[in-house]
């Protein structure tokens, strides 16, 4: 009987974890163990809104040594994360500047000067990536407009796995998932793209060609001094998911819910087309030549500033308090830049429903209700909008992460899209990282025999939709009098 142990760093934009994976590869059974859980949340530095990089590398170290001090032979590690963000380094591999978070409002207006050069549709004939306004694209301009004097100092940019495998292997890698998170790399070539990077300032030698997940870094060495292979898995958290979602076929969509929501469906070929630009579809890198043609949306973020600001933490009280209350009394864009990093979010949410001559959510349970049926609607427009693009609809929707916890949300979103939704599992993100490293390991074929094993070794929660629900009728409605508007039109 074969053991494999594999560890996964996986890193959200609210709290870390270090996972220890064990795999027998007689039975096919996968059993995940949590070693370290911390927190990660901004914090000001000089005016910036930052990542506490040192204290999340003290925390992945930590968990780390902790497995090792059991006793268990380390086949491999892998680090997942969020996109998007980096961190410069000197050409001795020393910090440059600060690890700002792409929720700082640094880039404020730098997409707008996107729009008149090189253009929409040209940055998106390149890299077929939605805009929004934190991509590294507009971040890295930012960067070079606001504080020059670092450029003399840059070597290297590393996104936040890559700066972290750096640090445990001394190696840099570019990692191709998280890359195509960043609006620059070339669509066509996988590679950076030469116009974009030029748009922005940086240097095209900040960066190397980017490396598709499956190849080994470079090696840890251990307390007890064991070189341990750290291996590229799908270093983006929400790719690593899409392959731990065990999609049923082509016509099954994923929703990776978290502090970000992200859904889309899996490609061979890229969606570029007007009306994927139009709808704002992205089009990142996935394993094995995968798309996951997808739209952002903005989540449970909403909701942890909530809970954050009005100092709740009994939340099964209040999903139970919030699930009594009528549905669709309040409403809300979440996707709308307001809600990106208010100083207030209760105050923020409560103020849009005002604006929108909305009844205003002031009880705990009300803004929690407005999030809640809001997110399930966008859900709603998405999952439609998804299928209009590829032309065909969709016969059900995995929903994966840690938000998929929440079953009432997962039921509202089930009733408002009018399909069944599979929820589970939990863990997708550290799921996928450890499937990419047994591949490696040549202890799996590929991405549908891992979700095989995932199929096998978690349970999957299914949400039949109620056509009669509030929030059912309520988009019912609303979609009968969108499609009178357009034939009016």
């Amino acid at each position: 009987m074969t053991f494999r142990h594999c560890v996964a760093v996986d890193l959200g934009a609210s709290s870390g974890r270090v996972m220890l994976a064990r795999y027998d590869s007689e039975h096919r059974t996968l059993t995940l163990r949590e070693i370290h859980r911390f927190v990660n949340c901004l914090q000001k530095t000089d005016g910036f809104d930052t990542w506490d990089i040192d204290s999340l590398e003290n925390d992945i170290r930590l968990g780390l040594k902790k497995v090792c001090d059991e006793g268990i032979r380390i086949d491999s590690i892998g680090i997942d994360t969020w996109g998007v963000d980096y961190v410069l380094i000197d050409n001795v591999g020393q910090r440059v500047g600060l690890p700002v978070s792409y929720r700082d409002s640094r880039t404020t207006g730098i997409m707008a000067q996107a729009m008149a050069q090189p253009g929409k549709g040209e940055i998106y004939r390149r890299s077929g990536i939605q805009f929004l306004p934190f991509n590294t694209l507009y971040q890295l301009r930012a960067l070079v407009e606001q504080q020059p004097e670092l450029l003399p100092q840059v070597a290297h940019a590393l996104l936040i796995p890559d700066y972290f495998s750096f640090r445990l292997t001394g190696e840099m890698n570019w990692e191709y998932t998280n890359a195509t998170t960043t609006q620059l790399v070339n669509i066509n070539t996988d590679d950076w793209d030469d116009t974009l990077l030029a748009w922005t300032g940086a240097d095209k030698a900040w960066f190397g060609r980017p490396t598709h997940p499956g190849n080994v870094i470079g090696h840890w060495i251990c307390p007890q001094k064991n070189q341990i292979p750290v291996v590229a898995v799908a270093s983006h958290d929400t790719a690593s998911a899409v392959i731990a979602s065990p999609l049923a076929d082509k016509n099954s969509a994923y929703l990776s819910s978290g502090t970000w929501s992200l859904m889309g469906f899996e490609s061979r070929t890229p969606y570029t087309n007007d009306a994927a630009l139009a709808a704002n579809i992205t089009n990142e890198g996935g394993a094995e030549g995968r798309y996951r043609v997808l739209k952002n949306i903005m989540g449970l973020w909403l909701l942890q500033r909530v809970l954050k600001e009005r100092q709740i933490s009994d939340l099964p009280t209040l999903i139970s308090q919030t699930q009594a209350l009528p549905a669709c009394q309040f409403l809300i864009n979440p996707n709308d830049d307001r809600f990106i990093n208010p100083d207030d979010m209760s105050a923020e949410i409560q103020a849009a429903c005002r604006e929108s001559g909305q009844p205003v959510p002031l009880q705990n349970a009300e803004l929690a209700r407005c999030i809640f049926d809001s997110l399930a609607l966008l859900y709603a427009d998405i999952l439609q909008e998804l299928a209009q693009l590829r032309g065909a609809a969709f016969s059900q929707l995995h929903i994966v992460g840690g938000g998929c916890q929440n079953t009432l949300l997962n039921q509202l979103c089930a009733d408002a899209c009018g399909i069944r939704v599979m929820s589970g599992p939990i863990e997708a993100s550290t799921l996928g990282n450890i499937g990419i490293q047994l591949m490696t390991l040549d202890e799996l074929n590929n991405v549908d025999d891992f979700r095989q094993v995932v199929r096998a070794n978690y349970e999957l929660t299914t949400f039949i939709p109620n056509p009669e629900s509030e929030i059912a009728r309520y988009q019912a409605q609303f979609q009968s009098l969108r499609q009178t508007k357009e034939l009016c039109a």
